[in-house]
């Protein structure tokens, strides 16, 4: 199948990942799930790729599931939404799991499974008009894409029954306030900030980078004696790497480190 929904170009160690629906404000569709699947197994595979940046085409980031298409397969309904998060599901992993940072550049409407989506990236920057919504409720169903996971380790447990329950929209500072997002900028500067922390992160210590994801996602399951022994692993790891040891011989030399991501 021709990526037709999902678009990627890569440039200097950044790829970028763009959701490409903008007629339908990017309503994810089995297409859609499949191609960002293999997108992101491709792109966690890539060495050449350090960095890896997620938008949306035209008006907004993903407006949620493709409900027209729900209303087509009504008839076979959970089987055309099992099998659609199936692939769904399998980006969520490949993006969590890759050892390299992801930026969600995120703008217009943000609801559904687009918030589901949006959560999973490491990092986010949002345009002054974003609107969110988790808004399964709506719909008669409950959250999918990882937001049960995601949504109460970022804002707590009350606020997650409450953005899950309610389905209430809310704008871009409020997403900020909550922690959804990292920042907020106006939305002509959107791609330049994203950008900027994509250029920083992929001229970083990646093999770093990939342990200090790790670290933290597994925090949240670990306790202090485990945690300990892992942050052990993860630096004495990085002692052996080359970008460690540029890093070091760049501190005495008192200069810029030229990290190769090795």
């Amino acid at each position: 199948m021709s990526s037709q929904t999902v678009l990627v170009d890569r440039k200097s160690g950044i790829a970028i990942v763009t959701l490409n629906r903008p007629e339908v404000l990017n309503a994810l569709s089995p297409q859609m799930a499949q191609e960002l699947r293999n997108a992101m197994y491709e792109l966690e595979a890539d060495k050449a790729v350090r960095c890896i940046v997620m938008k949306g085409a035209g008006r907004g980031f993903m407006a949620g599931g493709d409900v027209a298409g729900f209303n087509e397969n009504m008839d076979n309904l959970q089987v055309h939404v099992g099998n659609m998060l199936d692939d769904f599901h399998c980006a969520t992993r490949a993006i969590v799991r890759m050892a390299k940072p992801v930026i969600g550049a995120l703008h217009g409407p943000v609801a559904g499974a687009g918030m589901s989506l949006a959560m999973t990236p490491d990092l986010a920057i949002a345009a002054d008009n974003l609107m969110m919504t988790l808004a399964y409720a709506n719909l008669g169903t409950s959250p999918d894409g990882g937001s049960t996971y995601f949504l109460p380790r970022i804002v707590g447990r009350r606020k997650a029954f409450e953005i899950a329950m309610l389905s209430d929209r809310f704008d871009a500072a409020e997403a900020e306030r909550l922690g959804l997002v990292n920042k907020v900028v106006p939305a002509d500067q959107l791609d330049a900030a994203v950008m900027e922390w994509a250029e920083r992160l992929a001229n970083g210590p990646s093999y770093a980078f990939g342990w200090t994801k790790k670290l933290i996602d597994q925090s949240f399951n670990s306790d202090i004696d485990r945690q300990l022994e892992e942050e052990r692993a993860g630096i004495v790891a990085c002692a052996g790497s080359a970008d460690m040891q540029e890093g070091i011989r760049a501190f005495v030399g008192k200069r810029k480190a030229a990290f190769k991501g090795e």
